[in-house]
């Protein structure tokens, strides 16, 4: 029987079942009771990309194993997959079995694609931040990376909206910073140097709040993204690599324009107004033509990996149309086809030109 992600199984899912086999790891475990009050235990299960729910009733004969399981579990499940219109992706005639310790570690490396993939967009970032003609915003955005690329690399960009997995806001950022790459030469105004330099770090508080272990995709709580939040810890992140820098090239960066000060304030709320209002977290609103294109882009870009997220996991309500997904304003409705011109056009009629 084939080995599949969760997502492969969900997409082939929607066309009917599929038998399959799926390697995860147990978000939890929790004992449950039905309206008749008979025990169950709900499994969370999580791999790369995506995430599922296993209901275990008391009459299963892996009912005793399941509810033993832990987050440290790691599980091969095998069964017949099938989509439900309410309750998404489900499995029938399954069974369970521990990971040995190479699948395990095969498992928490994702699957190859979305590897090369986060690899590539990794090496997209430092290539960007090199194009960086500014020498103290090229020297913040290098350190920055050169300190916590581990952390970078394991964390979300979102805890379940967007790009919402392990390596997510690696690949959040290099999209965001091609197309500010694109966006900035049609805007002679724009410091294209301090946009960059904004993109890598408008979310860089994540790594507190969204980082996922080493040994699982399990996305824990942070005391410190919980009281601080991503924006202040972003902006705390800046400021302490500044000072580090400034001292270090007092003298090199003495004389050079603009001042080494405006330079921090601007990037400073390039950071504190990404989210656009302050009803959305923003203690300020974009006040800068870069502050404003930043925000746009890292709405656009979060809003159609949404559209993407959406078409493999919301309800079909109608040939193309989808149930709506939060924070989407509305039903989602597949994308009109891409022309593509026939190699033999069709013969026109006297009367197709009248």
């Amino acid at each position: 029987m084939q080995l599949m992600t969760l997502s492969e199984i969900r997409r082939a899912a929607q066309s009917g079942a599929v038998s399959a086999r799926v390697h995860v790891q147990v978000e939890s475990a929790a004992p449950k009771l039905t309206r008749e009050q008979k025990p169950y235990c709900e499994l969370s299960l999580a791999d790369a990309c995506d995430r599922m729910t296993l209901r275990v009733w008391s009459d299963h004969p892996a009912y005793k194993a399941c509810s033993s399981l832990t987050d440290e579990s790691f599980i091969e499940l095998t069964g017949e997959f099938s989509s439900h219109s309410q309750y998404g992706l489900e499995a029938q005639k399954w069974t369970i079995r521990p990971l040995t310790p190479q699948e395990k570690n095969e498992l928490l490396q994702g699957p190859v694609e979305l590897r090369a993939k986060q690899n590539a967009d990794w090496q997209f970032i430092l290539e960007a931040i090199a194009t960086i003609g500014d020498p103290r915003l090229r020297a913040l955005c290098a350190a920055f990376v050169k300190d916590f690329e581990e952390r970078f690399r394991r964390t979300a960009a979102a805890r379940k909206y967007h790009h919402a997995r392990r390596g997510g806001l690696v690949e959040h950022t290099a999209q965001m910073m091609r197309v500010a790459m694109v966006v900035a030469p049609l805007y002679p105004q724009l410091n294209a140097d301090l946009l960059l330099a904004g993109i890598l770090f408008h979310d860089s508080g994540k790594l507190w709040e969204n980082a996922l272990p080493e040994n699982g995709f399990v996305m824990g709580y942070d005391e410190l993204g919980e009281l601080v939040g991503h924006i202040s810890i972003g902006i705390e992140v800046v400021n302490a690599l500044w000072r580090k820098l400034s001292a270090e090239d007092a003298e090199a960066w003495k004389n050079l324009s603009p001042p080494s000060e405006d330079v921090r304030v601007h990037l400073l709320h390039l950071v504190a107004s990404h989210h656009g209002e302050k009803e959305f977290g923003s203690p300020v609103e974009p006040r800068t033509p870069e502050s404003m294109t930043l925000h746009y882009i890292d709405n656009l870009d979060a809003r159609l990996e949404m559209f993407a997220a959406g078409y493999m996991t919301a309800k079909p309500l109608a040939p193309r149309i989808f149930e709506r997904v939060w924070p989407l304003p509305a039903n989602l409705v597949r994308s009109l086809q891409k022309f593509q011109a026939s190699a033999t056009p069709a013969a026109v009629k006297d009367g197709d030109l009248l």
